[in-house]
């Protein structure tokens, strides 16, 4: 293979544009004398109407359109009546962050200590805030330089500017239901717990989604074609499937890829780096490294057994209640159309006997005149698994998210009902007797049986994958080191969300963030030579 490096090399080749793609790609070419190859499979429509208008992010979530997504379905979930649910993420620059429901999201001092007990200071929460501030640019009504930076690129719009009435009936009624008072900034390490009237979202100061696209492969970056600009060596291949890791030995020196139907093959000198999301685990076990028993199975060469590899998937889950509401309170949410929540809160499991660690999310939407309330449980222990079918990297693998196996996930969702919204529910009817709890009814809640089916058939999938390569020890589950680094192999890294340690208790793609970017800057301090 060394004898094919003449055309194509670079220093470094990355898989995808993603969150933790994009920042590694553009921090590693800032000296402009590195030079980064990037490939994705999918194409620049940072200027598409659909990904650029925020007021977009709630269909985008709902429609999967073939044009910017990924098409695939994981297996049925036994533990909630054998459903299926979509397994995709962006198929577009930007990824995942492309797509999403656009919430900033950082993950706790709670849980950085865990992973900081567990890989080391590099992520414990003081690296992490230096991290964030250093990637931010933040817009909003918390002004506090030691939480928040103001000059990075990553445009951060705290939103609204004005609550409407909706927000403030709804906090309100949070606040007294679980003594926790409102909170301005749930980013701030010192108030993780509490409702809120601001989401923070991945926007520009005009309202325009922000992913990693538009942040790190922006104009003064590339051409919209790919090409770096000012003298960077940096090359983004759209168009481009990964296929398998090329190795010599266990030395990874490239990627072998589709380029508009073409199979190519790029080199690395120094090293190749994965940031595929959830197609990271199925690109590793393709290049032989993963359990042994799927790789003799699919006839893929053992280049490192990794039994690891695709185990420990998780996703937090998601359910949802619906109120009427008060119609006269609908004209004020169009003040602000980008900000796209109306209100939230997080808050501890009810069955947590920690009363500061975050184990439930909460986020208001206003759709078709009603109020629902999105429902996540943070701390789920249910695990899933990712699996390759055989050797064909277009085969689809299948994705086990092992929703509600562990029991219980299930009694945690079931307290959630009759702590929180039930008595959410009656609170809200007391300050304004147009809003009522719909569906699930009360009598619902309070009746065990169909509660659970309820929660079951209302069960809806968050786009929160995360662990399938952990970041860890062999021995504890892991796939890779502390700095992303593949075990069992040379000159490998794997940087996104999947290498999580431990379950963040948020949206995940402020922690892909944080990923690329330490590693990113690991990689400049010669930490990972």
């Amino acid at each position: 293979m060394a004898s094919n490096q003449s055309k194509l090399t670079f220093d470094y080749v990355v898989v995808g544009t993603g969150p933790a793609g994009a920042v590694i790609a553009k921090t590693l070419s800032d000296d402009k004398k590195t030079s980064v190859l990037i490939i994705d499979a999918g194409e620049n429509n940072d200027r598409d109407k659909p990904i650029r208008d925020s007021r977009f992010a709630p269909v985008l979530e709902e429609e999967f359109s073939p044009q910017y997504f990924w098409q695939g379905e994981g297996v049925p979930q036994e533990g909630v009546d054998d459903r299926t649910f979509e397994w995709t993420t962006g198929r577009l620059s930007g990824g995942g962050s492309s797509i999403n429901g656009e919430q900033y999201v950082r993950p706790t001092s709670f849980v950085l200590r865990k992973w900081e007990k567990l890989l080391g200071s590099l992520w414990s929460p003081e690296q992490a805030i230096q991290s964030f501030k250093q990637l931010e640019d933040y817009h909003g009504k918390t002004k506090n330089p030691e939480i928040h930076g103001f000059n990075g690129r990553l445009n951060i719009r705290q939103a609204p500017a004005k609550p409407p009435s909706v927000t403030k009936k709804l906090v309100s009624a949070i606040e007294d239901v679980t003594g926790f008072p409102k909170i301005l900034d749930y980013n701030d390490p010192r108030t993780p717990i509490g409702p809120f009237f601001r989401w923070q979202l991945y926007q520009k100061p005009n309202g325009e989604r922000e992913s990693a696209s538009t942040a790190f492969l922006s104009s003064d970056i590339m051409t919209p074609d790919g090409i770096g600009v000012n003298g960077r060596k940096l090359r983004v291949y759209y168009k481009s499937t990964a296929l398998r890791i090329l190795f010599e030995g266990k030395k990874a020196v490239g990627i072998e890829f589709l380029k508009e139907g073409q199979k190519v093959q790029a080199f690395a000198r120094k090293q190749v780096i994965i940031s595929a999301g959830i197609n990271s685990a199925q690109l590793l076990m393709l290049s032989g490294i993963g359990p042994s028993n799927q790789l003799k199975q699919a006839g893929i060469p053992i280049v490192f057994e990794n039994p690891n590899v695709g185990q420990f998937l998780t996703n937090h889950t998601l359910n949802t209640a619906t109120f009427s509401m008060n119609q006269k309170d609908l004209p004020e949410i169009q003040n602000d159309p980008f900000a796209l929540y109306t209100g939230g809160a997080f808050l501890p499991s009810p069955l947590s006997r920690n009363k500061r660690s975050r184990g439930v999310q909460l986020i208001g939407i206003v759709a078709e005149g009603q109020l629902n309330i999105a429902i996540l449980f943070l701390k789920p222990k249910s695990h899933g698994s990712i699996k390759i079918q055989n050797n064909d990297p277009l085969k689809i693998v299948l994705a086990d998210e092992g929703f509600l196996e562990n029991e219980d996930d299930l009694n945690a969702i079931k307290a959630i009902y009759r702590t929180y919204i039930k008595n959410i529910a009656e609170n809200l009817s007391k300050i304004d007797s147009t809003y009522q709890l719909i569906n699930p009814t009360p009598e619902t809640i309070n009746d065990d049986e169909q509660l659970e089916n309820f929660i079951k058939e209302n069960f809806g999938h968050n786009h929160h994958q995360q662990s399938s390569l952990r970041m860890a020890p062999i021995n504890m589950g892991g796939v890779v080191d502390r700095l992303g680094r593949v075990h069992g192999v040379n000159n490998l890294i794997v940087a996104d969300a999947q290498t999580i340690p431990f379950t963040v208790d948020g949206n995940t793609s402020a922690s892909a963030f944080l990923i690329g970017y330490t590693i990113a800057k690991e990689i400049l301090k010669g930490n990972l030579d």
